[in-house]
């Protein structure tokens, strides 16, 4: 039986700051949202659609329903309908969003990711890409991609144009990944699972995730952010700067960090009424 979103939560009461003003600044770009939207997503979606199906497991009720359990309880914590779910294999621990006209969203897990978690760690996962549908991320990353694309296809004018719009953007998806971790500490409520996907993909394996220390880790997030004198700041900006992802010490910081704050308390409470 499909599962109802019955969450009032909305993206702006999570949405990092960062993330926020990014967006504002894509949204300058004219006409964009609404080309990709338009034009693009419907023949987009078709293609994935059959791409997944062909190739991937589709988990429901029937397939593997104790990931699918883990989705749909998500989906109705953040107040979404459940987009189709997939599992690839792939030997690379990773998960991705796709979602162009909100008719066939999806999320694909790949199998090493599913083998390194623990359920409630992939919950977290999959909670941080449905993030990305609940803020709508879905148009800017396919724009993100085409603007890229085609800028670099012009000379000399147009390697100009895409190395100022690459940091543009790769500014964007950064911000953007910080969102994504709220929203998978407000549907698993401990930020130090969060944490401990963070230090899994750092360096973990289904073969000794078991023996890592997370608070080794988050003691290693600390050291890093103090190192912010000298040299320590101007090689972090460029460590940072051709990224789509925030480093994972970093990311571990920011949500412990919002894990203590007033926004977070308020929101639990409006999420999950009954937690004391």
């Amino acid at each position: 039986m499909p599962v109802s979103a019955s969450s009032s939560l909305r993206a702006d009461q999570f949405r990092h700051p960062r993330d926020r003003e990014a967006t504002q600044a894509l949204q300058q770009l004219p006409g964009l949202n609404l080309l990709v939207r338009s034009l693009l997503g419907s023949v987009a979606e078709q293609a994935f659609y059959l791409e997944n199906i062909g190739s991937s497991l589709r988990l429901s009720e029937q397939q593997l329903p104790d990931i699918y359990h883990l989705h749909t309880e998500a989906c109705r914590i953040l107040g979404l309908e459940p987009p189709q779910l997939y599992l690839k294999q792939h030997p690379v621990p990773n998960a991705y969003t796709f979602a162009m006209r909100g008719k066939q969203p999806f999320v694909v897990l790949h199998s090493a990711l599913v083998e390194l978690l623990t359920p409630q760690e992939l919950q977290a996962v999959l909670a941080h890409e449905l993030g990305h549908l609940k803020c709508e991320h879905g148009v800017y990353l396919t724009i993100a991609n085409l603007l890229l694309f085609a800028a670099s296809q012009l000379s000399p004018w147009g390697l100009l144009l895409a190395q100022g719009l690459q940091t543009q953007l790769l500014h964007w998806l950064r911000c953007a990944e910080l969102t994504c971790d709220r929203a998978a500490l407000l549907v698993t409520q401990d930020p130090r699972i969060v944490a401990s996907v963070l230090m899994k993909l750092c360096g973990g394996s289904p073969q000794w995730s078991d023996r890592l220390n997370l608070d080794a880790f988050i003691a290693q997030a600390r050291e890093y952010e103090a190192a912010d004198r000298g040299w320590y700041y101007l090689f972090k900006e460029l460590q940072a700067s051709q990224l789509t992802h925030p480093l994972p010490v970093l990311r571990a910081r920011e949500i412990l960090d919002w894990a203590e704050t007033q926004q977070y308390d308020r929101l639990l409470k409006q999420l999950h009424p009954t937690r004391q």
